[in-house]
């Protein structure tokens, strides 16, 4: 169990402990650093006041009125702000264990969690805790993240557990259903404390939708119009599937749970090398289901696994240029987000016997940092590299890379080669103060690789850049150069559209309606990055813009003269 939890299932404070709060949060309101502060005043029966319980008894002491609310003195305790810096809160939730129709050699397999999960990492512990109770994992974690000082009202709600288009599509309207159902709620209840004997055969089965639960007589819709107006806002709702299950039909589908974003795992771009793993799908699969999802407005995010079977360093960074370029330098993949995970050697997977007789050898610590410092820097601008391991604890690795500091190792690499990293993590303004007058419009323009006669577009990433060239805002833009015919028949509101796939305005997650001077999300920016996007669509001859907006975010759009259809936002250009 992790440190918030604990604390918020014990919650007890002394006269001591709040007197010293008291001393702490004045000494840091006149300019003491917090943890020198703390540190001046420890317990009497040893250690000290922790962040946490400081975040706790600052919140009492405003609803008593003996204190000002101040977010930003607030965020001098926040715990790991980084969580929070990019604009949004992220909310992890995991589906129940299920059979996945992939069979690859790599995936670890326990009974008790999703394929390719394993139980002690921390968000399937949590979830496995929680007995993949959909309505739990979110409250307990609205929980934990308001005790360690972090906003709860723009969430971002991330879906994993393998494939979830391979689960019954009753079980995937009432999961979601009820992740809706705890984002609406005025406030946090207090829930008992989380199942920490979770040894097989020790926990209650995995939660399931009820008795005679039906997608027609769910509440789905209720929920998302409930949403829109939440305390705790859904602004993006990203699921975990698979290429080969990519179809207009299941884009529209997952259209309707409210999803804005896709997790797609590509893992090579070797069709041999996917063979070798078991992967079950092939290229040309996950070029066509890029193509449909972008062409149906979804943002990306792609995996991309070296050191799988039959892989070598060498031809790994071969592999990984084939992202952004085809061997004509047409367009690849283009992903807009990428989680680089390195292959694990697991002894719970079938990788693991090929290892064993000699068939397989994991890359050293050292190769792996040259090789994560040798594509990173060929990331574009108009991508985000999200993850660059997975978050497996060190002690299931039989063989191979234990660090967990691969993002940091290999940028320390690419500065003793005089390099620099352009993703958009590297580049992201942060809490940086920004002004408006000194910013750069710029508009990166690409077209992504295509198949005969399928989805095609020109994409334009539309971004706002400070004098030292960190991003302060983007958005994405989708013009179609060739829509299939199914789209349009499931898809009906982006019908001669071009498509806003994401608007990113960054800086510290603020409350809805909170001002703070020089703050990226407070200056207008996702206005004007909406005009001009309305502007390049007329000049490309378009006079419909559409918009994939989150639940959360569909008043913001309609404020902008978007109109509600049937799953997306549009909005007539004359």
């Amino acid at each position: 169990m992790d440190n918030s939890r604990r604390w918020l299932e014990k919650r007890k404070y002394t006269p001591e402990m709040m007197q010293l709060a008291r001393l702490i949060l004045e000494e840091v309101q006149s300019g003491v650093p917090v943890l020198d502060a703390i540190r001046k005043h420890p317990l009497s029966g040893g250690g000290h006041v922790a962040k946490h319980a400081l975040v706790h008894l600052y919140r009492k002491m405003v609803k008593q009125g003996v204190w000002t609310e101040d977010s930003q003195f607030l965020s001098l305790f926040r715990m790991k702000p980084v969580r929070t810096l990019s604009g949004v809160t992220t909310v992890t939730v995991l589906t129940k264990p299920y059979p996945c129709p992939g069979n690859c050699i790599f995936c670890p397999t326990e009974i008790c969690e999703p394929k390719s999960y394993l139980s002690d990492e921390p968000g399937a512990r949590r979830a496995l805790q929680n007995h993949f109770d959909p309505y739990l994992q979110v409250t307990t974690r609205l929980q934990a993240l308001t005790a360690v000082g972090h906003p709860v009202d723009k969430i971002e709600l991330l879906v994993l557990g393998g494939t979830f288009s391979a689960y019954p599509r009753i079980y995937q309207h009432w999961f979601i259903s009820r992740c809706y159902e705890a984002l609406n709620q005025n406030h946090i209840p207090e829930l008992p404390g989380l199942d920490e004997d979770v040894e097989e055969g020790k926990t209650p089965p995995p939660a399931d939708p009820p008795a005679g639960y039906d997608v027609s007589s769910g509440n789905l819709e209720e929920f998302h119009k409930a949403n829109e107006s939440s305390l705790h806002r859904n602004v993006g709702l990203v699921l975990e599937t698979r290429p080969d299950e990519i179809t207009y039909e299941e884009l529209a589908w997952m259209r309707n749970l409210g999803a804005t974003k896709l997790q797609l795992g590509a893992q090579s771009l070797d069709d041999e090398i996917l063979k070798l793993n078991r992967r079950g799908h092939t290229t040309e699969q996950t070029i066509r289901a890029m193509n449909r999802a972008r062409a149906a407005g979804y943002k990306l995010v792609l995996h991309w696994m070296p050191n799988l079977l039959g892989a070598t360093p060498k031809g790994d960074v071969e592999d990984f240029s084939k992202l952004w370029s085809d061997v004509n330098n047409k367009g690849g993949l283009c992903p807009d987000e990428i989680k680089i995970y390195p292959t694990q050697l697991l002894k719970n997977t079938e990788l693991y016997d090929y290892w064993q007789r000699g068939e397989y050898r994991p890359y050293t610590e050292e190769e792996l940092i040259h090789l994560l410092a040798d594509v990173k820097a060929t990331v574009p601008q108009y991508c985000r590299v999200n993850r660059v391991i997975r978050d497996i604890p060190s002690t299931n690795v039989v063989e191979g890379n234990r660090r967990t500091s691969l993002r940091q190792d290999a940028i320390l690499e690419m500065a003793s080669r005089g390099i620099t990293c352009q993703c958009i993590r590297c580049r992201e303004v942060r809490q940086e103060r920004i002004d408006a007058n000194q910013l750069e419009l710029r508009d990166i323009i690409y077209q992504p690789a295509s198949l005969p006669d399928e989805a095609a577009s020109e994409e334009h990433f539309i971004s706002y850049v400070t004098p030292n060239d960190k991003i302060a805002g983007y958005l994405r833009l989708s013009i179609p150069t060739h829509v299939e015919d199914e789209r349009d028949t499931y898809l009906l509101d982006l019908r001669e559209s071009a498509i806003i796939r994401e608007i990113h305005v960054y800086g510290q997650s603020l409350q809805f309606g909170t001002e703070q001077s020089g703050a990226a999300q407070h200056i207008g920016l996702g206005t004007s990055l909406i005009k001009e996007a309305e502007r390049i669509t007329r000049s490309a001859g378009i006079n419909h813009l559409s918009v994939i907006s989150a639940i959360g975010t569909r008043i913001y759009y309609r404020g902008r003269g978007f109109l509600d259809g049937n799953l997306y936002q549009r909005k007539p250009l004359s």
